[in-house]
Formats: C-alpha cells, sequence, structure tokens
C-alpha cells in the first residue's frame, strides 16, 4: 500500500469535486456548529484532508490546526487559499501528539472508521482528550452502522448504482469490519478503489468516551442538531472531557 493509505494522489485530487461533502450549504452548517463548540478557543481536525472544513473555520477567526495521515491530502490543502498557514501534523490521529490544548478536537465524516480495529478508536478517544484542556469537546460525525437493510445471511449492501459509477459495501457483522468498493467508468475504462473500515455503534463510541474520562454532551441527526432518532442514518456526537 502507497504510504498515504487508501488516500494517495489519485483520490486526494478529485476529493473536493464530491458536491455532497463540499459544497457551501453542506459546509456552512458544519462550520457553524463548530464555531459554537470552540467557544473562542483553538480547534484540532482529526484527519483535516484537504481543508474542505479546517479552512473555513480559520476563515471565522477560529485557530486551528490539524492531524493527517496522507501527505497527498496535505499537499492539496497546501495548494487553497490559506493552507500554508495552517500547522498539520502527519501522522496517526490514534497514536500522535502536537503541543498544547484545544477547547475542541473534532473528526467529521465517518472518519473515525478508517480505524479499523476497536483498539485503534479507542486511543483515538483517549488521544482526543489528551490534546483537550479541561471543559474541551470531542465531537464525531459518523454514519449509523445499516445492518437494518441487510437481511440475515446477506454481507452485500449497493450504496451506488448508475451508468458511471457503481459502490457496494461488503460487512462481516461478526469482526464489524467492512470493505467500501468504487467502480468508476469513463471513456470505456473504469477505475477502482477499496476502502478498509470499522463501523461502531453510538452506544459503543459513548464507551469509547467513559474510558477516556468523557462524558456525552450532544448527539444530533446532522449537523443543523436535528433529532436523532431510530431511523437516523448518521450522528453528530460530541463528548465532553470531565
Amino acid at each position: 500500500m502507497h504510504e498515504d493509505g487508501v488516500f494517495d494522489g489519485m483520490v486526494a485530487v478529485s476529493y473536493d469535486d464530491d458536491d455532497a461533502i463540499s459544497a457551501p450549504e453542506v459546509v456552512d452548517p458544519i462550520v457553524d456548529l463548530l464555531v459554537d463548540l470552540a467557544e473562542g478557543g483553538r480547534a484540532l481536525e482529526f484527519a483535516i484532508g484537504t481543508g474542505r472544513l479546517a479552512l473555513p473555520l480559520a476563515q471565522r477567526g477560529v485557530e486551528v490546526e490539524g492531524v493527517e495521515l496522507s501527505r497527498a491530502m496535505v499537499s492539496r490543502l497546501r495548494a487553497k487559499e490559506g493552507g500554508d498557514t495552517l500547522p498539520v501534523a502527519i501522522g496517526d490521529m490514534a497514536t500522535i501528539h502536537v503541543d498544547g490544548r484545544f477547547s475542541l478536537v473534532y473528526l467529521a465524516f465517518n472518519t473515525i472508521n478508517n480505524l479499523i480495529t476497536q483498539d485503534a478508536q479507542i486511543a483515538c478517544f483517549q488521544n482526543a482528550a489528551a490534546h483537550l484542556g479541561p471543559g474541551g469537546f470531542f465531537l464525531v460525525e459518523v454514519g449509523v452502522p445499516p445492518l437494518q437493510r441487510l437481511p440475515v445471511g446477506e454481507t452485500i449492501l449497493a450504496f451506488a448504482c448508475s451508468d458511471t459509477r457503481w459502490g457496494i459495501d461488503a460487512y462481516d457483522v461478526v469482526s464489524q469490519n467492512f470493505s467500501s468498493h468504487h467502480i468508476w467508468l469513463q471513456d470505456g475504462s473504469y477505475r477502482q478503489l477499496t476502502v478498509p473500515f470499522r463501523y461502531v455503534w453510538p452506544a459503543e463510541l459513548d464507551l469509547m468516551a467513559r474510558l477516556a474520562d468523557m462524558e456525552l454532551r450532544h448527539r444530533w441527526g446532522g449537523w443543523k442538531k436535528e433529532p436523532f432518532t431510530s431511523v437516523s442514518d448518521k450522528h453528530v456526537s460530541v463528548w465532553q472531557k470531565t
């Protein structure tokens, strides 16, 4: 595997092209909530990527730093206006340490699932807590495992199907690991990408937080503080360092 993992140059160059995660109407409510939670203090983004959230957050006056495993993604960040001024540490968000204390540590868009063992996910919570000052917040955005859609004995769910793109998730309900398989078709050729994940339940995340001396303060069904219900397909959860 490339040193940047699955998020290499080929992925990084087109990462921001997806309006579902990068359009202003998507990003603005996220930044609004992050500004509120930062409460005038410093923010640290685990998996800062191309700066999709960190750059507009910094433009709102929040002092932002980042952690990122992929140099290719950071290279895209650096090419953007203001991207050369954000401090970014290259490394694993479960183990890397940066100097200082923060009012907010946040981890968006299912990235907690990129840590493919429970131990690594626990370590990520502990690392977040270690970077927070007293009363600081750790925020995670992640999907609710869609296992209600899996008939007993089935392991495959399609999430995209068109003339130009196919997407399939393959689940192991014993290990909680799954793989997302992406295929893009263009001009008679195709490009394929497989990304490994580990899905995690809301209650499991709450226990990870307790192990890191944090308590649940908020759980919403989205960035606009929609109610979290039995049919929510994702949640935005906030834990506070005790």
